[in-house]
Order: structure tokens, then C-alpha cells, then sequence
């Protein structure tokens, strides 16, 4: 497939504010980002141990006329030059999603701009475009706090997906494992940061499922590992949260790699792309570049700032259903548990 050809040029200005991040993005026919500001609230968090939804809401009120008055600025254009406004819709913390939505029906509304709602799992995996162009068919990973998923895409806007978690994301995951180990917010990072200091010697399961089934589920898994820090710690000894830590991640990465790979095969696709929060995570992008660094497919994985929450991958998303004609109107609501649909 060569060079994508846009249908039109066009200049969309995005707004994602799903969980803890308020970001702001203008992206030019999506893919060339001109302004991508982002607002955490990490800190204000940090001492909860996870995301509290009222305090995200509130600090969204109180940055997002900033962050969108900074990509403004950022990008040096008027408002005339904008051609629409994407917002994420769904899904995420519905207070935290209702603020981003606001501020985009505003937007539209004074600026007389189309409005485009965003899926934010697409968000995730037009991240990949932004630095390079997709190759149908492709295959994606998305692997976050709250999705574990593997996606079949045969062309733009069209999501097929094969594989899902039926119970704890990767992520979410990630996250309880820290929690056991006591680590600070946001542990994800914790764990892969601890995980480099030791090599995993602790045999944790790997839930691999019936044959020929590309589902994870990392349950089981979570409970492997607090019995066995119960048991360490029963038992008088010490526990060891690097080789915890090292092994627990080896135990997820693994699926996730293997999964990927076999899917990879099996649907015969030319890219081979990895979005969400976990496609940050050093071990799994290591993992993953070693498993396809001789196969024929491409394996794309976006730069670490693009990996977590943004919105320059909400405006990638929007710009292919606002190439198809596809707004929506001033009813667009937030939707927490939103599927992910085709166009």
C-alpha cells in the first residue's frame, strides 16, 4: 500500500479528558501534530493510590480552558484556520468525560465548527499514525488500564476485534500487583522500573486459555501473586519486590507477546502495532521488538509520550470520520462503557 492520500486537507483541534489527563492537541491531516499539551494530575493523585473521579473532574475544570488557550498558542493559528473539534467520548470516568465534552460542544457551537466524537481505544491506536502510516491489514495490541485487547484492521475506521480480557486488563494488573508491593502512583511504571534490577525467578502461571483463543485474562495470575507475598510473609521471610516485580511482568509479557505473534501469523497482516498506557513499559517493548525483529510483518510502537493518554491521538481518530462526513451533533453525551464500532 503506498503513500495515504487525504480526501481533504483539514486541521482538527482535540480534546481528551478520559481519566487523569487534560490534553488539548491540533493535528494537521492526521498526522502532523502542530501543538499536543497535556495537563497531569499525578500528583493529585499520588496520595490516593489510584484515580479519584471527583478530584479529576474538578481539576479538568479547572485546566481546560488553560490547556486549550496553550495549544492556541502553541500551534501560532487562528480559529478560522481549524476545520472541526474531537473530543473523546467514551470510554472513561463519565464526570472526568462530560467536562472535555462541554468544552468541545462549546467550541463548536461559538466557532461554528463540526463536532467530532472520539472512541478513545481509535484514540489509542491512531497514535501509531502519527508517526507512521498504517499498512492494512494490521493488527493491533491495545494493552491499558482498563483494555486488553487484540484488533483486526483492514482498512481505516474498521475494528474487528479477535481477542479481549475476561477479567483483569494488563494494566489494571500492573496496578494491583504495585499496590500489594506498596509502591507509589501510578504503579505501572514501578513495577518496570523494579523489574530491570533482577531476573524473574519466581514461577508465577501463564494463562494461555482453550487452544486458539486470543482472550487474556490475568486474574489469575493477580491472585498467584498475592498468595505467594501472604505466604513469604506467613512464613517470617522477606519478601524480594524486584524479583516480585520482574517475575510478575515476565508472567504478562509473555501472554501478551505470544498472543500477539500468533495472531500476527494466523491473520497473515502487514503491521503489527501496540497503543495504550502498558505499550510504555520497557520489558514489554523489548519483548515484543525480539519476537518480530526477523518476521515479515512491521512492528510499530509510538514514542512513550504518545502511549498515554493525549489528544493529538484523539484528533488521528477524528480525522478519518471526519474525512467520511461522520459528525456529531450537540446531543453527543459521555458513554463510559462505550464499544468499539466501525464506521
Amino acid at each position: 500500500m503506498g503513500e495515504y492520500k487525504m480526501k481533504k486537507e483539514q486541521i482538527i483541534l482535540a480534546i481528551e479528558t478520559s481519566c487523569d489527563e487534560t490534553a488539548v492537541a491540533i493535528v494537521k491531516n492526521g498526522r502532523e501534530v502542530i501543538a499536543n499539551v497535556v495537563s497531569s494530575q499525578i500528583d493529585s493523585h499520588k496520595r490516593f493510590g489510584g484515580v479519584v473521579p471527583e478530584i479529576a473532574s474538578r481539576h479538568h475544570v479547572e485546566q481546560i480552558t488553560v490547556v486549550i488557550d496553550e495549544a492556541m498558542k502553541e500551534s501560532g493559528l487562528t480559529w478560522d484556520s481549524i476545520d472541526a473539534i474531537a473530543v473523546t467520548e467514551g470510554p472513561g470516568l463519565v464526570g472526568a468525560l462530560l467536562i472535555g465534552i462541554h468544552a468541545a460542544k462549546a467550541l463548536a457551537f461559538v466557532k461554528d465548527k463540526p463536532l467530532i466524537g472520539v472512541h478513545h481505544i481509535a484514540g489509542h491506536i491512531y497514535a501509531n499514525r502519527l508517526e507512521n502510516e498504517f499498512n492494512f491489514p494490521l493488527l493491533a495490541l491495545i494493552v491499558s488500564g482498563g483494555h486488553t485487547e487484540l484488533i483486526i484492521m483492514k482498512e481505516h475506521g474498521q475494528f474487528d476485534v479477535i481477542g479481549s480480557t475476561r477479567d483483569d486488563a494488563a494494566g489494571e494488573a500492573f496496578d494491583k500487583v504495585a499496590r500489594m508491593l506498596e509502591l507509589p502512583y501510578p504503579g505501572g511504571p514501578q513495577i518496570d522500573r523494579l523489574a530491570k534490577e533482577t531476573e524473574p525467578t519466581i514461577d508465577f502461571p501463564r494463562a494461555w486459555l482453550e487452544e486458539g483463543s486470543y482472550d487474556f485474562s490475568f486474574s489469575g495470575l493477580k491472585s498467584s501473586v498475592i498468595n505467594y507475598i501472604h505466604n513469604t510473609t506467613q512464613r517470617g521471610e522477606e519478601i524480594n519486590p524486584a524479583n516480585i516485580a520482574a517475575s510478575f511482568q515476565a508472567s504478562v509479557i509473555d501472554v501478551l507477546v505470544e498472543k500477539t505473534y500468533q495472531a500476527a501469523q494466523e491473520y497473515q497482516v502487514k503491521d503489527v502495532i501496540v497503543a495504550g498506557g502498558v505499550a510504555a513499559n520497557n520489558g514489554l517493548r523489548a519483548a515484543l521488538e525480539n519476537r518480530f525483529e526477523h518476521e515479515k510483518q512491521t512492528l510499530n510502537i509510538p514514542p512513550i509520550a504518545l502511549c498515554t493518554d493525549n489528544a493529538a491521538m484523539i484528533a488521528a481518530a477524528g480525522s478519518v470520520l471526519y474525512e467520511h462526513d461522520i459528525f456529531s451533533s450537540m446531543n453527543l453525551n459521555a458513554h463510559p462503557s462505550l464499544p468499539l464500532s466501525s464506521i
